[in-house]
């Protein structure tokens, strides 16, 4: 790294950019995301739909004045060789220091930049509204937890909130490694070492191995992108550790058969063994809009616990029947959209036609809603 990567590295001190002010702009306007294309001015996802700035269109040389100089020497190198590259950027605005996790692409030749804000607190599980179940999912000595959604589906604020809940329960060592660091951890009873890939170890690979000899009793490992990755975090939680991870699927149940993507057929059968008896939970989650004031989004959420019945599933290849199994599986915590929806619909955090525009049994959701409790083996 340069002479300049290694001050701002050490001290967290670095020159004022030109397009600061765009995510500066970003901030005070309580935007989720900002994105940046030539040919457009900067557009901003505000309570969930995409707004232009009120300036005018990004040319291509203006583009590349101001995103390049966001690139350090690591990061740009990945950016030529691959075409995007992650990485996180800071801002002080008023004293306070905001992070944004950013993608910078290239689309019809052109230099571009997608950038999620991340807010400067970690809400508790009350403030995402997510169900008390989450709690019960943080009090494992050792296994693994996956959050599962699409980009932007608020896996990585949840994350957050549960280490948090460890961080504010337990006298524990909480190890991440990230690419890039999202949330920065304040220490309350627990020791957070937080890795950034890239910066404070070379990859993933070396992470994990570092990872073994650093007494973690909680690892956070990112997301399951690749069979590596997904090995390497269910043998730290078959080696008495409690992971969690990210892995993009839609919905708690069709995560199996994800996770079994990564890996060539023969290889299923151990592992379905080695998801059924290391696996704690899987949640998958999607961001609504909300018709409550002061609350822009909230989650319905799917939650599948791994009681006998659901590792019995797995192992025996019947992932079918997953999701009836999760649907009447309230008394181990476990709930499907439809359940989600419709307590979501009955504290007024959502409105009818959203809950039904998502929902993936209607007719479900309509029973659910007139009072008939679905959740009974053999109503649906």
């Amino acid at each position: 790294m340069s002479t300049v990567d290694d001050v701002e590295r050490f001290t967290g001190k670095r020159q004022e950019m030109e397009v600061d002010k765009i995510f500066r702009a970003c901030v005070k306007l309580e935007a989720s995301d900002l994105h940046l294309k030539v040919g457009k001015p900067p557009y901003m996802r505000i309570k969930g739909s995409l707004r232009p700035l009120n300036r005018d269109p990004i040319e291509a040389e203006e583009m590349v004045r101001l995103l390049f100089p966001m690139m350090n020497e690591r990061n740009r190198r990945i950016f030529d060789e691959d075409g995007g590259a992650d990485f996180a950027h800071t801002i002080d605005v008023d004293g306070v220091t905001w992070r944004f996790r950013v993608n910078m692409l290239t689309q019809l030749g052109n230099i571009g930049l997608v950038a999620r804000r991340i807010n400067n607190w970690i809400p508790n599980f009350e403030g995402l509204f997510l169900p008390p179940v989450m709690e019960e999912l943080c009090k494992f000595d050792q296994g693994m937890v996956l959050l599962a959604g699409v980009t932007g589906s608020g896996k990585s604020t949840t994350i957050a909130s549960m280490l948090n809940w460890i961080n504010r329960t337990y006298r524990k060592h909480i190890l991440t490694l990230e690419d890039p660091i999202e949330f920065i951890f304040t220490e309350d009873k627990c020791l957070i070492n937080q890795r950034e890939i890239g910066q404070d170890v070379k990859d993933f690979e070396i992470g994990m191995k570092h990872a073994v000899r650093e007494d973690p009793d909680v690892m956070l490992v990112g997301e399951m992108r690749d069979h590596e990755t997904f090995m390497t975090a269910i043998h730290a939680a078959e080696t008495g550790h409690l992971v969690f991870g990210t892995i993009h699927a839609s919905s708690a149940a069709t995560t199996i058969g994800r996770i079994l993507d990564l890996f060539p057929e023969e290889m299923h059968a151990a592992l379905r063994s080695a998801i059924a008896f290391n696996m704690k939970g899987i949640v998958a989650q999607k961001l609504l809009p909300s018709i409550k004031e002061g609350v822009s989004r909230v989650p319905t959420v799917e939650v599948m616990t791994f009681t006998p019945t659901i590792r019995k599933l797995v192992l025996e290849e019947e992932d079918s029947k997953l999701p009836d199994a999760i649907r009447i599986g309230a008394a181990d915590g476990m709930q499907d959209f439809t359940m989600s929806l419709k307590g979501l619909v009955d504290k007024e955090l959502i409105d009818r036609q959203t809950a039904f525009t998502v929902a993936p049994n209607i007719e479900a959701l309509k029973m659910a809603l007139k009072g008939i409790d679905v959740s009974q083996p053999g109503i649906l």
